[in-house]
């Protein structure tokens, strides 16, 4: 199957210098992918010239004259950036040139623009953010992890359906375990509004697995492929994962580098900690798909290097490849008709 992908060439910490590398590594390993690079044609015609050539149909260049800055307002960049790299490449998707735009940029910036270019899915109050995050058990996939501060029941209910369908895709799990996340797990604890989810849940078709605690995202008790929660509550837990990656790593380093006995040790144990660093490399985990949305998004960090886009644009092709966004549209189109029947 045919896979077109548009790339924010321009976007993120390191623009091209990124983008360039890792889109043409993909070429290479799927010869059923094809490329629109968008960005300042005059810059990406230099860097791209024996890319052309080597790929011939399949990498283009789209031109676009602005860039969304990383610190920009997202309504700024929405009203006066309309031919940026990013609104472009998000263009391509609406009109159906792309089946997915990849984009290290802005994160308010591409969900205001994405939301605004392709309007949402029937159904669906608001798009959210998901992503994988490794636990004990491989990894895990959660949403929202940011793009909504407040989210009432329905849309923790939606956020569920649509992070099924995607889960389903990525993991190829037919019926994948969902949690919600709660500050325990007994049916008495919990807000009102995570009680009222828990209900819709409950009485759902989902696999629905009952509360599951904050430790449950990286090292929990039982495996969960799903955890459901609002943006704010999961933006706030992905910081602390990164914070506590981060501590860890500069406590390791600390250490074995205090005196030369420590930094023996080190060298001793070099294989096994490099075995433990790359299987929580997050650059492996690089990738947060827009869901809720009429066409694909796929969000970078935006500090990304080479090999974290390349995983982005990875994650773009296997949703692509199993058609997401209409199962998601389904999906929603069935769970409402079984509200009207009630």
């Amino acid at each position: 199957m045919s896979v077109t992908l548009s790339i924010d060439a321009m976007g993120g910490d390191f623009g091209p210098q990124v983008t360039i590398p890792a889109s043409l590594t993909c070429l290479q390993k799927n010869p059923n992918l094809k490329l629109i690079m968008v960005g300042d044609q005059t810059i990406l015609n230099e860097l791209l010239a024996d890319a052309l050539i080597t790929f011939k149909d399949r990498i283009s260049i789209q031109h676009a004259s602005q860039v969304v800055e990383m610190d920009e307002p997202p309504q700024k960049a929405l009203k006066n950036k309309k031919d940026s790299s990013m609104r472009v490449a998000i263009n391509l998707v609406r009109d159906g040139e792309a089946d997915a735009c990849v984009s290290a940029g802005n994160t308010g910036a591409l969900m205001a623009t994405a939301r605004f270019v392709l309007k949402m899915i029937p159904g669906i109050d608001r798009p959210a953010i998901i992503s994988t995050l490794p636990s004990v058990f491989g990894h895990t996939h959660m949403l929202d992890l940011g793009a909504n501060v407040d989210s009432s029941a329905e849309h923790l209910y939606q956020f569920a359906v649509m992070g099924e369908e995607v889960v389903k895709a990525v993991e190829n799990i037919e019926r994948p375990r969902i949690g919600l996340l709660n500050i325990g797990e007994e049916d008495m604890k919990g807000n009102e509004q995570v009680k009222a989810a828990a209900k819709l849940l409950e009485n759902s078709s989902l696999n629905y697995i009952g509360y599951v605690e904050g430790n449950s995202i990286n090292a929990g008790n039982i495996k969960v492929d799903l955890i459901v929660t609002d943006g704010f509550v999961g933006n706030v837990a992905l910081k602390s994962i990164e914070g506590a990656a981060k501590m860890i790593s500069t406590k390791l380093k600390a250490s074995f580098s205090q005196n030369l006995l420590t930094k023996l040790a080190g060298l001793v144990a070099y294989p096994v900690l490099k075995l433990f660093k790359d299987s929580i490399d997050p650059r492996l985990y690089n990738g947060a798909s827009f869901i809720g949305l009429r066409g694909l998004v796929i969000k970078s960090h935006g500090g990304a290097d080479a090999l974290a886009f390349e995983t982005a644009i990875h994650l773009a092709e296997v949703e692509v490849g199993h058609d997401v966004i209409r199962k998601i549209s389904e999906r929603i189109e069935k769970a409402l008709e079984q509200k009207v029947t009630e």
